[in-house]
């Protein structure tokens, strides 16, 4: 804010949508690139193709990411599910039933907060804060 207040530029790195800017990474994922801001507001740079081993990552946490997003769009338990199947770092250390089984049980234990879900509930859903 300072930086958009003061027109003194400021460099970091920051969490924008690509669009072009990592090159060989699926158009308006999340990405963090470096970043100048300055009275004109933020603008990411442009970073080009990631090493392919990178890209290739990148691109299987996306993949995650989607499957959440539309779990969350089209309230599609499933989706979760299938989330959490492509997750790398589950899938290399727990087989697929157990994934259900685990899963099954976080959802049945957190049912409370996840009335959203649910195509019998009606009205607003109940929010919660940390305490």
């Amino acid at each position: 804010m300072d930086a958009i207040l003061s027109d003194i530029p400021y460099r970091f790195n920051g969490n924008v949508m690509n669009h072009g800017l990592i090159t060989n990474l699926p158009d308006g994922c999340c990405v963090e690139v470096p970043c100048m801001t300055d009275s004109h507001g933020i603008n990411p740079c442009h970073v080009g193709a990631l090493p392919p081993q990178l890209a290739a990552l990148d691109r299987a946490h996306v993949a995650v990411q989607e499957l959440a997003v539309q779990a969350v769009l089209e309230k599609d338990r499933e989706a979760a599910y299938h989330a959490v199947c492509l997750c790398p770092i589950t899938a290399a250390v727990v087989s697929l039933p157990k994934i259900r089984e685990m899963f099954d049980r976080m959802w049945e234990a957190e049912k409370d907060l996840l009335k959203y879900f649910d195509p019998d509930h009606s009205g607003p859903v109940p929010e919660t804060c940390a305490s």
